[in-house]
Formats: C-alpha cells, structure tokens, sequence
C-alpha cells in the first residue's frame, strides 16, 4: 500500500491565515502527491498569495472559480471541493484530504494518519484533533472521538465512493461520518500530541458572527435528523463554551424553528440513514456514546478503533 494522498482546499479570502497552512504542510514528514487549491472568488490577496506558492511547487495547482459575492458555508465548500476532486484520477490515489486553509499541522500529521490507515483496513476517514490558541494556551475545541474533523478529513477514496461523497449542505462533515458506519467503514479522531493541530479560526465563528455560526450548527443538527431529545443534550454540552447560555440557545432555537417550519431533512429521502441515526442517538443518551459505538462495530464485526490503537501502544 503506497503513500499516494491529494489534499484538496476550497478556500475564499484566506489571506489572513493560509501561509501558515502552505507552510505546515510544505514541511510534512510525507508530502501530498499533489495539492489541488480552489480559490473559490477571493478578492484579497489571497490568489497572489498562491501565485507565490504554485512558482515555487510545482505539486501545487490553483483552480480559480467565479466570485459569486459572498462565502457561503456548507453548500458552497462543496461544490468549491468538487471542483477540485473532479479533476483528479481517483485510480492514481488511495487517499484524499479535504484541507482548510486556516490550520497550522504538526509536521508528522499525514505520515500518522497514512500508518493508522494501513493499521485499519476498515478506517474510512480519520483526522488529529483541533485546538485554539488563546492567551498563550491551546484549548481544544471538544469534537466528538466519532468524526473526522471537516476542516481536515482524511478519506479512503474507495469509502468516499461508498457513501456516495459528500452531501451540499451544511453539517455535510456529520452525515458522512454517519455513513461511513452504516456502510461499515470506521469514522474517528485521535487526540495526541503529534495530531494536535492548531485552528487558526475558531469553529462555528462564522464569517457573520459566533451567534450566526452557532444558529447554522443548530440547522445541521435539524437537517440532518437530529431529534429534540438528543439535541437538548448537545445544547447542554455546548453551554459551556463562550458565549455559554446564548450560543447553546441559538443553536436549540435554529432547531426548533426549522422543526415548526418543517423544513427538509437529510433523513426526509433516506429512511435507511433516519432509522440508522436514530437507534445510534438513542443509545447514546440511554448508555453513552461509547457503548452506541460498540454496539454498531460489534455486529459489523470491527474493533473500535481507538481502544485497538490504544492496545497497540
């Protein structure tokens, strides 16, 4: 099994923070093959910045879309990075990165991921954790051990082939993962020193407001099937990050709201995933995450990936 990856970054007015990305990855212990960047209508200086990059790797290529007036999160993320992967030769590649632009790698991220993959045959996406620098101290930005991060999604392409790709809606960087356990294919995330990567725009910030980020999280808990019971417990969970009571309740309030509205759902056409999503939420209310994860490999006949790791060290 070889080392072949391509990452892929859609990226919109990222002048701020991607240099340090370029960097990061220029400098990983195993490079991308290639590194297709999609500047989705920048208008910073942001393709000048490529322009600099590209002169001097000659794995980098810019693809550069229409500016269509505005940054448009979930929907237009992914049709950014599918202008990118439908460019590439999926038979010349075992892996794929779906790569943000405001992230700072620790320099043996991809050598790691790429081990842990050949370690896992059923591994289908996996990533490190994401952290935040603030007053000189990292703190984690508390994801779920159960997803791959969407600013940094590590894929076998032969699982994103399965799962049929990424939906273009928000909270797209959860329903996969979802699908990736149906289909009996491992989702997950280590946290350790050499995974640990810095998130140089904190998560669900938005480029509107941290309010307006945390409404749009509570419309992709909504989309994608989440029940109110289940979503309840993430708004308890959420209330003890900044803003606390006021984020927690934009993102219960977006919830109820597209509910009353009977907005479309993710589960409204996919019946199969509905009953999957909700058997996996109900026991994790009743029994913990932990126990619902066990429960879902243990008929697919697959060990939870990080208690295998963990027997490995």
């Amino acid at each position: 099994m070889s080392n072949r990856y391509v990452i892929i970054s859609p990226c919109r007015n990222e002048e701020k923070f991607m240099r340090q990305t370029l960097e990061s990855v220029i400098a990983q212990t195993v490079q991308p093959t290639k590194w297709i960047i999609v500047d989705d209508g920048s208008t910073d200086q942001t393709p000048d910045i490529l322009k600099e990059y590209t002169q001097k790797h000659d794995w980098i290529t810019v693809i550069t879309r229409k500016d269509r007036g505005h940054r448009a999160v979930g929907p237009g993320v992914i049709d950014a990075f599918y202008a990118g992967y439908d460019t590439i030769d999926t038979n010349k590649y075992e892996y794929f990165c779906k790569l943000d632009l405001d992230l700072r790698l620790p320099e043996r991220y991809f050598e790691i991921l790429l081990q842990r993959m050949k370690q896992i045959p059923r591994l289908g996406t996996c990533s490190g954790k994401s952290y935040i620098e603030r007053e000189g101290r990292l703190i984690s930005e508390r994801l779920s051990d159960e997803t791959s991060l969407g600013m940094t999604k590590f894929f076998r392409i032969p699982c994103f082939e399965d799962i049929g790709g990424f939906v273009r809606q928000v909270n797209w960087d959860g329903i996969d993962c979802h699908c990736c356990r149906m289909k009996g294919w491992i989702a997950c995330s280590w946290d350790e020193p050499e995974l640990r990567f810095i998130h140089l725009r904190p998560m669900s910030s938005s480029q509107v407001s941290i309010l307006h980020g945390r409404r749009r999280q509570g419309y992709g808990q909504y989309y994608t099937g989440t029940g109110l019971l289940y979503m309840l417990a993430v708004t308890v969970n959420r209330s003890i990050e900044k803003p606390y009571i006021i984020g927690s309740g934009a993102m219960l309030w977006s919830w109820i709201i597209n509910a009353l509205r009977k907005n479309p759902r993710y589960t409204d056409n996919h019946p199969e995933f509905r009953d999957f999503l909700r058997k996996f939420q109900l026991n994790a209310l009743l029994r913990g995450k932990e126990y619902a994860l066990q429960q879902i490999y243990r008929k697919k006949g697959i060990d939870w990936p990080l208690k295998l790791h963990k027997q490995d060290q």
